[in-house]
């Protein structure tokens, strides 16, 4: 009887532990924006067979988990509303709280759809001291990569609100985006923003979407192979860690402390590349110095100090006390010199820059000041610099696998488990990182696009994306460019229905491949939105797209789409950025003129001209032709 007695408490302790929690997912917690006019899944997890009763608005509705413990509710389509409570239960009780029906968007990308609020706030400090919108909201996904299947859930993440503190955090693009629909519309927003800065387009797309690209399919299968994987990790070349030799800190007195006396130091001008002035090929640690005048007025308060952006790391001291460090190149470099650390007569400056190839440096073309109390301080001109150390060439082999990078890496760990939520339409802010493939890009961009409707099947969602901004060095002469081949790939996209371009080419930076200039890009993606996700189909939300050519004479003349209410040179000179060649395809810079909605294009050199290009450069400055709503063209090319 004991024996007895005791498994059946054995057997009921068992059945206890294997009945689970209802679980729901991360995105369905407090805060949460669902989508309005639209039936609407909720889903989770529980024990197999364990009925689920969910509680909305005083109804009630009920399923049961299949035989794996998944369960869904359907929703039926709710007006724009809230804030709500829901309940969820089962063997427990769940409650959510604050939620909104409103219009729910999926942000996805590389760095430049991660890029912050917080990254831009000096250009933009009064939109983020104003950014009180509790109806506009933000989840946002750490980087997560799964190479084997498809995951279910994410390991963290939670809705915030726009508020002052909380929208740094936020997507500037995205951010810009929301709020130009919400004032306009009235309407809760939602941004997902699923994005990871350096990654490829390919890592983006499922195992399914690649069903029309052998080498990929088998890379994908390739990856799957733990034992391969493993190889991989344990053959990565380990770069010994490399001794500090730098004279800077190794001798007695440092070069950044107060008491030092600079001996041996050479001028050389900030910004600018060491380089491009006089020191070559140099890898390893550089030190600058400046001494400047500070008044009294800066003395007794916190002093914001702009160094630009340095390539690649550095440390900075003012007076001996270190103020901040940046360790990669990209971040603008803003410190804040603490009250009293500045006194009032001469003070000093120093940077210890670390480089480990290319140029280092300085960034041109950047903010370099020092600014409290309505008073500047200009730090651009002569600085000193003296190298501490110079780093020995390391061979080893260059290590390529990355995680992140492989075939539908990301959108198994980071948009597949978004694929239940029913949302209003998709941004896309990427292309950097092959731009080194612009022809596949062709074909990937739309099948992205496919892939992320049919996951969704809610059909031919709204898909909105930026194009490629103009970057790196100007060319004055005619020139072959993948960053204008990769834009053409993405100008071909538009083929695919329910799709539309916000052109960037006039908002980028040629020494940055993170421009700031976020406000414009997500303010054009919302007039894709409102023209094609709203039907306000009089609101222009592109700039002119080529359409077709003629060739008559001495003269092309070039026919466009999304005109608008005119064609116009936005700074009143003449078109610039046109070029034409003859069946020898040696381009020249062309004449132009607007007739009508068209463009005459020609060149008194060219007698039989046979192909036209507009903006085709990695950085075409001065492209100048817009519609009258202020929407620049898109660069295209009639030479494929």
């Amino acid at each position: 009887m004991k024996h007895t007695l005791l498994s059946l408490i054995l057997l009921l302790l068992v059945g206890f532990d294997a009945m689970a929690d209802i679980k729901l997912p991360r995105l369905i917690s407090d805060g949460l924006v669902l989508q309005r006019d639209a039936k609407v899944q909720l889903w989770g997890w529980a024990s197999p067979g364990e009925k689920v009763v969910h509680t909305f608005q005083k109804k009630k509705y009920s399923t049961k988990a299949d035989a794996s413990g998944k369960w869904k509710i359907l929703l039926p389509a709710q007006k724009t509303g809230g804030p709500y409570d829901m309940d969820f239960k089962g063997n427990n009780e769940l409650s959510v709280k604050n939620i909104l029906f409103g219009d729910v968007w999926l942000c996805a990308g590389q760095s430049n759809m991660v890029l912050p609020m917080e990254r831009v706030k000096e250009n933009y400090p009064d939109e983020i001291a104003s950014a009180n919108y509790p109806e506009i909201r933000n989840f946002y996904l750490p980087t997560l990569t799964n190479l084997e299947q498809p995951n279910e859930d994410l390991p963290s993440g939670e809705w915030k609100s726009a508020n002052p503190k909380d929208v740094l955090g936020f997507s500037a693009v995205a951010y810009f985006f929301a709020k130009k629909l919400y004032e306009k519309y009235q309407v809760p927003i939602g941004i997902i923003n699923s994005s990871v800065g350096g990654t490829p387009i390919e890592a983006w797309i499922s195992e399914s979407g690649f069903s029309e690209f052998t080498e990929l399919q088998a890379t994908l299968n390739r990856n799957k192979d733990r034992a391969y994987i493993d190889s991989l990790l344990k053959s990565r070349p380990q770069v010994p860690p490399r001794e500090i030799q730098d004279k800077g800190l190794t001798e007695n007195l440092k070069w950044h402390e107060e008491t030092y006396k600079p001996k041996g130091w050479h001028n050389i001008n900030v910004p600018g590349y060491w380089e491009d002035q006089g020191v070559k090929n140099l890898n390893g640690v550089v030190w600058y110095r400046r001494e400047v005048e500070v008044p009294a007025s800066m003395t007794d308060l916190p002093v914001k100090l702009f160094l630009g952006r340095i390539v690649d790391a550095d440390f900075v001291y003012v007076n001996g006390k270190l103020v901040g460090n940046v360790t990669y190149q990209y971040p603008p470099r803003r410190y804040e010199i603490p009250s009293g650390v500045l006194k009032p007569g001469k003070n000093s400056i120093v940077v210890r820059v670390i480089n480990s190839g290319g140029k280092g440096g300085f960034v041109p073309d950047k903010p370099y000041f020092m600014t409290a109390n309505g008073h500047n301080i200009d730090l651009k001109g002569t600085w000193q610099y003296k190298v501490g150390e110079v780093y020995e060439p390391q061979e080893f082999t260059r290590y390529a696998f990355s995680a992140q990078n492989q075939p539908a890496a990301l959108f198994n760990a980071m948009i597949a488990p978004l694929t239940n939520q029913t949302i209003k339409g998709f941004l896309w802010y990427q292309g950097e990182s092959n731009t080194d493939r612009p022809k596949a890009y062709g074909k990937l961009l739309p099948a992205l696009i496919n892939d992320w409707r049919n996951k969704w099947g809610q059909g031919d969602l709204p898909f909105f994306y930026v194009q490629l901004a103009n970057f790196l060095d100007v060319n004055y002469l005619p020139e072959e460019s993948n960053w204008a081949e990769l834009r053409e790939a993405q100008l071909q996209a538009l083929t695919v229905p329910n799709t539309a371009m916000a052109v960037a080419i006039d908002a980028g930076e040629w020494n940055d491949i993170h421009p700031l200039n976020k406000k414009v890009l997500g303010e054009r993606l919302a007039n894709c939105a409102t023209n094609l996700a709203y039907g306000e189909k009089e609101v222009v939300c592109m700039g002119p797209i080529y359409q077709s050519h003629e060739i008559s004479g001495t003269e092309i003349t070039v026919s466009f789409t999304h005109t608008g209410s005119g064609l116009i040179a936005n700074d009143d000179e003449a078109l610039y950025r046109f070029e034409i060649a003859g069946a020898d395809r040696k381009f020249v810079w062309a004449d132009a003129k607007i007739s009508g909605d068209k463009v005459v294009v020609w060149n008194e050199r060219i007698p039989e001209p046979k192909f036209v290009r507009y903006a085709w450069s990695d950085n075409p400055d001065g492209a100048n032709l817009y519609n009258k709503e202020g929407l620049p063209a898109s660069p295209f090319r009639t030479d494929k």
